[in-house]
């Protein structure tokens, strides 16, 4: 039985505490929140047999705890991780895995010292839409690709500490990351802040891939209507991921272009191809639930995840170099 350990209990942390305590094989044992009246009115009434505590260092160093679920704003992570991975505790983060790169390699390097295991809660890379789309781009039936651009656009919910891109981008990066299937090689990113915070609350993301693959990630916390919307252009086929619909969550349209010249002339020959639309069948199954199985089992017997320590590093790589980009209004940065 895992024993966890969940700090944080604002917005997020109900979710890890009612999905980690569900799964065979684990049970949350401890909650700590720095409200007082939180861990009394929720957590206690809820959950009557968990322990909850103010100090995060009791959650810590109490053997009981085996894993630490980290559910707290990016700035406190590497410190609270640090702790924990010192104490001999397994981790869970949320995303973002950190605010800097340097943070997040110092923490890479110190769970693999002690022999512990890191995985950074990207849920969306567990939803049945990610995982049909990354077996349809494994299975060829796109084709060779094209592009991937991404809409998350939404009222709201303005943070107090970080900027759209840091709050909502870590999803597309992390999905676009695991789809495409390659590293990029440098990005461009341009935004706006528009009432006296100097954090971003519109942005534009365009990541440059090899072999000609561009990808295109639109964040945005004023927008009139809620946007989540995904396209993959391919060479066979084109895909269009609409996560706020109901049941047919993606569409693969067998769509395309072909393009040729004939010998001694200038002018383009093109050709469209339209042919059929299909929505393959989606699991239904709850993405935080899968990856919190996931965890227990990565920490209990080992094997390869999606979305590990290294993983996190590499979102964070990505979010630091947009940054760059950011504050030099839109100059490439060099992945």
């Amino acid at each position: 039985m895992l024993r966890i350990g969940v700090i944080g209990y604002g917005y997020w942390g109900p979710n890890i505490v009612r999905n980690f305590n569900s799964v065979n094989g684990a049970q949350v044992v401890m909650v700590s929140d720095m409200n007082a009246h939180t861990l009394k009115n929720k957590v206690q009434k809820a959950y009557p047999n968990i322990k909850t505590t103010t100090d995060i260092n009791e959650l810590i160093k109490n053997p009981e705890v085996d894993a630490v679920a980290i559910v707290t704003p990016v700035f406190t992570h590497f410190e609270i991780a640090q702790k924990a991975l010192e104490a001999g505790k397994s981790i869970f983060v949320e995303k973002p895995f950190t605010y800097t790169v340097a943070e997040a390699e110092q923490l890479v390097n110190l769970a693999e010292k002690k022999k512990l295991k890191i995985m950074v809660d990207h849920t969306f890379l567990y939803t049945g839409a990610v995982r049909k789309i990354r077996q349809l781009i494994d299975e060829n039936t796109l084709g060779h690709l094209y592009y991937f651009d991404s809409m998350r656009v939404n009222l709201g919910l303005f943070q107090h500490d970080v900027n759209v891109v840091w709050d909502l981008a870590p999803h597309d990066i992390a999905i676009m990351d695991y789809v495409i299937g390659q590293k990029p090689e440098g990005v461009i990113a341009t935004g706006a802040s528009h009432f006296g915070r100097n954090l971003e609350d519109i942005a534009y993301l365009t990541f440059y891939y090899p072999k000609n693959i561009i990808a295109h990630i639109n964040v945005n916390w004023i927008s009139p209507v809620k946007v989540r919307t995904t396209l993959i252009g391919g060479e066979k086929k084109m895909l269009v991921w609409n996560d706020l619909e109901p049941d047919e969550k993606i569409k693969v349209y067998d769509k395309g272009v072909q393009v040729k010249t004939k010998e001694g002339q200038y002018n383009l020959l093109v050709d469209y191809r339209s042919g059929d639309m299909w929505a393959p069948k989606v699991e239904q199954t709850e993405a935080l639930k899968l990856m919190a199985e996931q965890f227990v089992e990565y920490v209990e017997n080992g094997g390869s995840i999606i979305n590990n320590g290294i993983d996190g590093l590499n979102n964070v790589k990505m979010l630091e170099a947009t940054s760059k980009s950011l504050k030099n209004k839109g100059a490439i940065i060099y992945i």
